[in-house]
């Protein structure tokens, strides 16, 4: 059993239903511990005999913008932030990658911004050798989409050199389809076309590169999960070990504060956004029934917890 250290902040009813239209109260959980988890860069857990990781890289910290959820306001944004206790000045997206050590072995989801995007984030190296990982013990790295800031990690800044030649990098075959097809620039808008040429110059001819396609045991004890919405093949990862279960969730929504408590707001980065929604509930209820930890890649630390059913929406509890 994983003892929980957090902060409760309840809401009235008349708040509640001010900012969401609720009737009843809802309750929220942030973590108490996050800023002292940034700082250490690293949060471990066990799911069975799995060990999992997960490391902090850094964060984005993005203006308010109308365009960033399609069907919310800047307004609604800044009161949903703050009743999850948390500022409303701007909305700041963390990054965090999940590691499972298992059977000797070490896994990675996904591979970080490689200090690539935003000024903030790059913290990936120095946090994994604060956590006893070492990249060249990396075995497999199980990609969730190709969005820069889950696989800039793989590349070399100026060379795009693979950072991780000897690992086996396993791709979901339907994201690798859409962005590796030559007709794939006349779908993307023109400041996507740089993005498409580097996976095509990248992913797309690496000979350490698997594709896998619908829901695939990929690693003994982890199953693919297709989970298309965000990205045209973007998928989630379920991870088992006896009793205990674990969903790497990657990008199914992004920060809770919004997206988890309202899973019917649509983020800019979703490329069909409906179906992006339908995953997401359809992946809450999943984890919900089933009593499985969580991991999102922007939840920020400790990065993992649990989804709760909350009146029309969904509450993130994390484990620290």
């Amino acid at each position: 059993m994983i003892e929980s250290t957090r902060r409760q902040i309840v809401i009235g009813a008349g708040s509640a239903a001010a900012a969401f239209g609720l009737a009843a109260p809802l309750a929220l959980f942030r973590s108490a511990q996050a800023s002292e988890l940034e700082a250490k860069g690293f949060f471990s857990f066990r799911v069975g005999d799995i060990e999992i990781v997960t490391v902090f890289d850094g964060k984005w910290e993005r203006p308010h913008d109308p365009a960033f959820i399609r069907n919310a306001t800047v307004e609604e944004t800044k009161v949903a932030l703050a009743a999850a206790g948390l500022s409303n000045e701007g909305v700041t997206i963390p990054f965090t990658v999940t590691f499972a050590r298992v059977g000797g072995r070490t896994i990675m989801f996904d591979a970080g911004t490689g200090a690539q995007l935003a000024p903030t984030a790059g913290r990936l190296t120095a946090n994994m050798a604060a956590a006893g990982i070492a990249p060249d013990k990396v075995d497999t790295i199980l990609l969730t989409h190709f969005h820069p800031d889950h696989i800039f990690g793989l590349m070399a800044k100026e060379t795009n050199a693979s950072v991780f030649p000897n690992a086996r990098i396993v791709a979901p075959e339907a994201e690798m389809a859409f962005w590796t097809d030559p007709g794939v620039f006349t779908k993307l808008p023109e400041a996507r076309h740089g993005l498409a040429k580097r996976i095509q110059a990248t992913l797309g001819t690496w000979k350490n590169i698997e594709r896998v396609n619908g829901e695939t045991e990929v690693v003994a004890g982890i199953r693919s999960l297709p989970a298309h919405g965000h990205t045209p093949g973007h998928t989630a990862y379920h991870v088992a070990s006896g009793r205990e279960q674990l969903m790497v969730l990657s990008d199914t929504s992004n920060i809770p504060a919004l997206f988890v408590r309202n899973p019917g707001w649509h983020a800019v980065f979703d490329s069909d956004p409906q179906a992006a929604e339908a995953v997401r509930r359809r992946l809450f209820d999943r984890v919900v029934a089933d009593r499985s930890i969580v991991t999102g890649y922007h939840y920020g630390m400790p990065g993992a917890g649990r989804i709760e059913k909350d009146g029309a929406g969904y509450a993130y509890v994390p484990l620290a």
